[in-house]
């Protein structure tokens, strides 16, 4: 079941700066604080999208990618 849409709204607001704070204090190409960010910020994403659809049967007009690992 998912979580409350206003507050899997909040979450992900949150991530998005959490993501931002870390990508702008990046330490190299490879910062761990960084892909933690990214990480957190997809799943909140995925999170306010199921709150949506489950409570209001809305979606959002953006996806994520799927990354080939060839």
């Amino acid at each position: 079941m998912a979580q409350d849409p206003r507050f899997a709204l909040q979450q992900f607001i949150a991530s998005l700066e959490r993501h931002f704070e870390a990508v702008s204090a990046r330490r190299g190409d490879e910062d761990p604080a960084v892909e933690q960010a990214y990480y957190q910020l997809e799943d909140a994403f995925l999170n306010y999208e199921e709150a949506l659809g489950e409570q209001f049967e809305e979606y959002l007009p953006i996806s994520l990618t799927e990354e080939d690992n060839d």
